[in-house]
Formats: structure tokens, sequence, C-alpha cells
């Protein structure tokens, strides 16, 4: 458990179109909106929702992870309506190693609209400058395109294949890695 640190009190990040703040139980119609979409949780690591109580144990596991200052995925809000369309955040962190992994889903009615890419760019930016991350690692699905397509637009570099990499969905899948450096802290060192 933290104390202290980047996570103890997430911080409120803006976008030019979006928030990313701290979900909340209020946030459960539009969270299970997307995450009962099939296409929307195809490539993700945990099921499709069912029914509303899914959303709600999820949203009930990621606030007891902000009120222990444990790294959470920040809701991502759409400022035109006030609408949660999605989460992104760190899903681990080795701070002896600088390096951090970041993992994120969208609802579809925002897909190929350059939202994630917004998003993604200023997680980073947070990891960077905030956490002081050297590395900041992505990974996804063989087929999915448009996770690859928004780790390039970020500047992530492809990495390669890793092999069997992830049990999902009853077999173990082969995923894409990609990563990204803090080049200025690098060399600052």
């Amino acid at each position: 458990m933290m104390n202290s640190g980047p996570f103890f009190q997430l911080p409120v990040l803006k976008t030019a179109r979006t928030l990313l703040r701290k979900m909340t139980l209020h946030d459960a119609e539009d969270m299970f909106m997307y995450c009962a979409d099939e296409e929307v949780s195809r490539f993700t690591t945990w099921p499709t929702h069912q029914r509303m109580a899914d959303t709600y144990h999820f949203l009930e596991f990621v606030i007891q992870r902000y009120d222990r200052g444990e790294i959470a995925p920040w809701g991502i809000v759409d400022v035109e309506n006030d609408r949660l369309i999605g989460t992104c955040g760190f899903v681990s962190w080795r701070p002896t190693h600088g390096r951090a992994e970041i993992g994120y889903v969208l609802s579809r009615d925002y897909w190929n609209q350059g939202y994630m890419t917004e998003v993604v760019n200023e997680v980073i930016r947070y990891g960077f400058h905030t956490m002081k991350l050297v590395r900041i690692e992505a990974r996804c699905h063989l087929d999915n395109a448009g996770s690859a397509k928004v780790m390039e637009k970020c500047d992530m570099q492809f990495e390669g294949v890793l092999r069997k990499h992830l049990f999902n969905n009853g077999r173990y899948e082969d995923v894409k890695q990609y990563s990204i450096i803090n080049e200025p802290l690098l060399h600052g060192m």
C-alpha cells in the first residue's frame, strides 16, 4: 500500500476534449453502456458486462483502490456532454525500475476520432513529468489494429510480439508490445 506519491490523490487531467478524473458509482450507467458492448470488450482482459451489477462491482473495486492510494484508472469524460466514455491509466507500476504499463478502453461511439490518442498522450506526459518514469509500455492483442494505431500515434515504438503472454478467455494469447522512453530524463541522469 502506498501512503503518498503520484497516486495518493489522483489528479484531474485535461485534454482538448476530455477530462480525466476519478470515477464514482454515478458513472455506472455510462460505463455499462460501453462495457456491455461485445465489440468494446473483444480485446480486453475482462468479460463483457452482462448486468449493471458487473459494472457496480468494477467501480467499487476501483474506488477502493483510489481510497488506498493505489494505481487505478482515470475515467475519461467527454466535456461536451459530461458523460463517461472510457478509462485510461496505469495497470502496473515498477517505481524502482522507472517503468509502468498503460491500459485503456473507449466507448465504440468515440472510436476513430482521436480521443484515445489525446488521452494516452496526456497520461504519458503525466507519467514522464510527475511520476518521473523512464519507460512506459503498452500491449494489445495481435488483431487489435485500433489500439496499435493509438500507440503508434503516441510515438510508442513496436518492440515485438510476446508469444503466449496472456491467458485470456480460456486460451493463451500473443500480444504486441510497444513502449516509449523518456529520453530527456534518461540523458539528464
